[in-house]
């Protein structure tokens, strides 16, 4: 019998001063058995640098050939496909294909090696963005996963802060390839 998924629930308020979104979200998150809670409070934080009313999470590790999170317009075109981890070139690729834009936040130990591995392939994508999530910042991230959580994110000149009751995550993320 297959294990079902976690849910998390969270409340996100989301002060982006660089693209002037101001709006709480109410977030269900599934957690799929094999997903961390580093790697899903990732998928949180691009939720936030990404937010949008229309933003919503894919089905997870579980569903193949489906992005992490999704923004799709009025006509149900693919306006932003959202990757996290150190997903494979060719279905980057095959995203930025189907989508108007396509960003990929890269984090872990092996994040700079996938970078090195992926930077040529990635510059030939015009409309693919690649952002690289530090490890410490991560970390710090996953040690803050409840199963309820608030919290409240500002993003100021591409500096993010994410904080909770308890404390406050500084997060500055690296630009390896902004899309054209």
């Amino acid at each position: 019998m297959a294990l079902k998924a976690t849910i998390f629930k969270a409340e996100l308020a989301v002060s982006d001063l660089d693209r002037g979104h101001f709006a709480t979200h109410p977030l269900t998150i599934a957690r799929h058995p094999s997903e961390t809670d580093e790697r899903m409070m990732v998928r949180v934080l691009a939720f936030a640098l990404n937010a949008d009313e229309r933003l919503s999470f894919g089905r997870g590790l579980s569903s193949e050939d489906e992005a992490d999170l999704v923004l799709t317009d009025l006509t149900g075109a693919i306006d932003l496909w959202i990757d996290v981890g150190l997903p494979d070139e060719r279905e980057i690729r095959k995203a930025s294909g189907r989508a108007a834009r396509v960003a990929v936040y890269l984090y872990g130990t092996g994040a700079e090696l996938w970078w090195r591995q992926n930077a040529q392939a990635m510059e030939r994508l015009a409309n693919v963005a690649v952002v690289e999530i530090p490890l410490e910042a991560t970390r710090a991230l996953a040690a803050r996963a409840a199963r309820t959580m608030k919290l409240q994110c500002t993003v100021q000149e591409g500096h993010v802060w994410i904080s909770d009751d308890e404390s406050s995550i500084a997060i500055e993320p690296l630009v390896r390839k902004a899309a054209a």
